[in-house]
């Protein structure tokens, strides 16, 4: 695609339309001169010449084409300037008198004191006639003030989304940033906190100053580290979004708050071993509001299971949420379709399965099974 047109180019452009516009005038005003006065003469080459000036004079120009007009038969010239006048005023009653001057100058013999009572009825209706006419060049400078302002507010709005989808990578990075003040919240000061308890357990009970000193110095490398944490933590929340983003992640506790307000009538059964790892207990517990979101979008009227479930050997535990036909139409609601993809995601860092479908008697179901050591 060709780039924009340099400044001089358009300049050029211009001063050679002008030129061609100037002798088409002239010509058309010789045709009408031969064997007139000089003053009808004189009043041509006024009109003509001052075609030169109608970019920024418009409207004197316009008036200076309507002596030769009103003299001669010249349509050119004045249609030149009436067609710069209305594509750059805005004043349409300004224009509306432009073009009756102009039937007027058109319509109306020369001299004035020749019209017969025969000619007044066609100069009647030869000034409608050239008033019909002269809405032509106004319309059609109208129509391009129009198309130069739509172009221009075309640009406006793709600079202003160009600025909205600057705002929304910015979001998003900011949303970004706060998902990792979380996770670091949820995660690595839980881990970070527990190794300094376990050290300083470990300082007490030791009996060889060697030890005592390196469980000493775990404890203090733990301490400096959630400080160091604490901070980065600081910094994300101030560039990541409000503090209520920041909260801390639900775990399996909160799991007979979320399903006493869930708003379905729901049944929770089953349990999991006490000592899986929060990001297991986050895993579980967002599958399970993500499964009852689904039910009360998309299955309006169902009952819905909760059932937790762990193998005997603690090798393996998961969540099934399975809930029943609905019993009336659901609305369509806005929606991601983006749920279930994430939950599949999170169950795959944890080395596990996420399964969806329908069920036989018209319900649903999404398992979770996480494998492995229950401690991830």
């Amino acid at each position: 695609m060709a780039g924009p047109r340099p400044a001089w180019w358009a300049r050029v452009l211009d001063r050679a339309v002008d030129g061609v516009v100037v002798v088409v005038a002239a010509v058309d005003a010789l045709i009408s001169l031969f064997g007139q006065p000089a003053t009808w003469s004189a009043a041509a080459v006024l009109g003509c010449g001052a075609l030169v000036f109608r970019r920024r004079f418009p409207l004197a120009v316009f008036l200076l084409t309507l002596p030769a007009t009103l003299m001669l038969d010249l349509v050119f010239a004045p249609f030149a300037a009436l067609f710069t006048l209305a594509e750059r005023s805005r004043d349409r009653r300004l224009l509306a008198v432009c073009a009756l001057l102009f039937a007027l100058s058109s319509a109306v013999p020369w001299p004035l004191d020749s019209l017969s009572s025969h000619e007044r009825a066609w100069t009647f209706v030869y000034f409608f006639y050239t008033l019909a006419t002269a809405a032509a060049p106004v319309l059609l400078g109208q129509l391009l003030q129009a198309r130069r302002d739509l172009s221009r507010q075309l640009v406006e709005i793709e600079e202003a989304r160009e600025h909205e989808r600057l705002l929304h990578s910015q979001a998003v990075l900011a949303r970004e940033r706060a998902q990792l003040a979380r996770e670091m919240h949820d995660v690595v000061s839980h881990q970070v906190s527990l190794i300094a308890v376990q050290a300083g357990a470990l300082q007490v009970a030791a009996r060889e100053p060697e030890f005592r000193e390196g469980a000493r110095t775990i404890r203090t490398l733990s301490v400096d580290t959630l400080d160091e944490l604490r901070h980065m933590v600081t910094l994300l929340r101030a560039s990541g979004g409000s503090t209520t983003e920041l909260t801390p992640q639900p775990t399996l506790a909160d799991l007979h708050k979320l399903v006493a307000t869930s708003g379905i009538e729901t049944e929770l059964t089953g349990e999991l071993p006490p000592d899986i790892g929060t990001p297991a207990q986050r895993t579980v517990y967002r599958t399970v509001q993500e499964a009852l979101t689904n039910v009360r979008k998309h299955a309006p009227g169902a009952r819905a299971t909760v059932r937790l479930w762990h193998a005997d050997d603690a090798t393996e535990f998961g969540v099934t949420v399975t809930n029943t036909s609905p019993t009336r139409p659901s609305l369509p609601l806005p929606g991601s379709s983006q749920g279930l993809v994430g939950l599949r995601e999170r169950a795959e860092l944890l080395h596990g399965t996420l399964r969806s479908g329908p069920t036989p008697d018209g319900g649903y179901e999404v398992g979770l099974r996480i494998p492995g050591d229950p401690t991830q």
